[in-house]
């Protein structure tokens, strides 16, 4: 199946993920949802997409080599810009995009730009992890669920760390994959090999920056799930905030699945059954909402530069092969 196919897929799943959603739920009660929100609340639940891209443009400055340093504003720009191809891609592509369009604008090599965006996308999934089995180690209803959500996502976590530290497990890990990974992935694995392999090598000689760059990591994945929590206060409804640093990132994972369209439909199911406990359906869906447009308004937001960055990786004659 070609992309386009794929996209069409994804979308149709999107959509009966949605549909049997609205089918269970009155449209009039999400309407009541909505138009009972408090706009205070609503306010500061969007607009914390603006400090998250700020802090996170920051973030990828201090990714940069010293001798190469890349211009605040410019983080932002391809920040927003990856954001609009995230939307349109699979499993978060546009970041990887990113990588090309630094390269293409002469700040780094290919190899050193994918090992940059390799890292920062570790740290960010590593981050989420973290603040999800904080959240479920604190988690009042332990049930069977929850208990093997917790060990998964500390299986995850601990891998994770260990590609990251260990150049040995890391070499074990895409050597494995390549051996079992379809034909057509296995010269992809063989890439991410190398680029991870370039990462370790430059972000372990500085290990201040190192610091630096996962303490940022984690503080951004905060902002990220106490905007979701905001958002539960502008729908009138109330969960604790600990609670939902269990439940909200298990929403944010099901979305990063390559089932749907920007991770619409199966991160609005798992909203829906994760904090069934709390509050109704209806008010679930409308967070659904919200949360998607943690999504929608970066990359709105990333329309005016995407055009130019696409232009330079067509005709930039100097590219790297």
């Amino acid at each position: 199946m070609n992309h386009r196919g794929k996209r069409l897929l994804s979308i149709a799943i999107s959509l009966i993920i949605l549909g049997l959603i609205y089918w269970r739920i009155p449209f009039t009660d999400l309407l009541a949802v909505l138009r009972n929100s408090q706009p205070g609340w609503l306010v500061i639940g969007l607009g914390m997409v603006v400090p998250i891209t700020l802090i996170t443009a920051l973030r990828l400055r201090w990714l940069m080599p010293p001798h190469q340093p890349l211009p605040f504003w410019e983080a932002n720009r391809l920040i927003l810009a990856a954001c609009v191809l995230n939307m349109v891609l699979p499993s978060k592509a546009g970041d990887i995009a990113k990588a090309y369009f630094m390269r293409d604008r002469g700040h780094l090599s290919t190899s050193l730009a994918l090992s940059l965006v390799v890292f920062e996308k570790a740290c960010d999934l590593l981050s989420l992890l973290l603040w999800c089995l904080f959240g479920l180690w604190l988690y009042p209803q332990k049930d069977a669920f929850f208990w093997l959500m917790t060990i998964a996502i500390l299986t995850g976590l601990a891998g994770g760390i260990l590609l990251l530290g260990s150049t040995r497990f890391a070499n074990l890990f895409f050597a494995l994959g390549q051996q079992l990974a379809p034909k057509k992935f296995k010269v992809k694995f063989k890439q991410l090999q190398v680029a991870w392999g370039e990462m370790h090598a430059y972000f372990w000689r500085d290990r201040r920056q190192l610091l630096r760059v996962t303490g940022i990591s984690v503080f951004i994945w905060l902002l990220h799930l106490l905007q979701i929590w905001l958002f539960i206060l502008a729908l009138n409804a109330w969960v604790p905030f600990l609670t939902s640093l269990a439940l909200s990132p298990l929403a944010i994972l099901a979305g990063l699945l390559p089932l749907t369209f920007a991770g619409v439909g199966t991160r609005d199911a798992a909203l829906v059954f994760l904090y069934a406990p709390y509050f109704d359906a209806a008010t679930a869906a409308a967070l659904g909402l919200l949360c998607t447009s943690r999504y929608f308004l970066p990359a709105i937001g990333g329309l005016p530069f995407l055009e130019g960055y696409l232009r330079a990786a067509k005709w930039n004659p100097k590219r790297e092969p």
